[in-house]
């Protein structure tokens, strides 16, 4: 079986790490590499009334599965396919679908709070975090939640002074300082996202030589 390495890409909210990883991800062959969002694994709160959901603390590591998230990437790293959450922004709660997610040589792992849980990080074999400025972030997460979450502007500025920004500053900037490669404005660092690409593509060489000679 070819090894499996695990790229985690983390990042302020709205820095860009989607980009990167589509980016990441677009430069190596599809059989290579798959991906898992930390967002999936919210941990579920429908038996808790909506308009109490709405104003969780979602920025906090809490909020996260991270045991089940270690456990899927511990199953995927000896080979074995695992069924990801899928979770709705829009209602705050899981939805009863799966999805499936197979083993690959390059598995990549992005989310704000990746890098904090000690579990999740001794998992990772490269760490990157994209590291773009306040102001751009801020306007990215309020155009995303918008058009994508459908949530209105009144919502989005609550919570981000109530938990997005306190939950920055505690938890996601520290988590910096576990990266291997900081990418500053995200996906529009072309150079480094050759030099990602380009390693890469150097492992999967290798790992491919290593199986057929072996």
């Amino acid at each position: 079986m070819t090894p499996i390495l695990l790229l985690g890409i983390a990042g302020g909210t709205g820095s860009g790490k989607t980009t990167v990883a589509r980016k990441i991800a677009a430069g190596l062959p599809a059989h290579a590499v798959a991906t898992l969002e930390h967002d999936s694994y919210y941990r579920d709160h429908s038996d808790i009334p909506y308009e109490e959901r709405k104003h969780l603390n979602y920025d906090h590591p809490d909020s996260l599965d991270n045991e089940l998230m270690a456990t899927h990437l511990q199953a995927l790293r000896d080979g074995h396919g695992v069924d990801v959450p899928v979770y709705d922004f829009k209602t705050h709660a899981r939805l009863p679908e799966r999805r499936h997610v197979a083993p690959a040589p390059v598995i990549i792992v992005e989310g704000i709070l990746v890098f904090v849980d000690p579990r999740l990080r001794a998992l990772l074999d490269m760490k990157i975090f994209v590291d773009t400025d306040a102001d751009i972030r801020v306007m990215r997460r309020i155009r995303r939640d918008i058009e994508d979450r459908g949530r209105d502007f009144a919502s989005i500025r609550e919570q981000y002074y109530r938990t997005v920004r306190p939950m920055h500053l505690q938890f996601v900037e520290p988590s910096k300082r576990w990266a291997d490669l900081i990418i500053p404005e995200g996906g529009q660092n072309q150079v480094a996202l050759d030099m990602v690409v380009g390693k890469l593509l150097h492992y999967l060489s290798t790992s491919e030589g290593k199986r057929a000679s072996g």
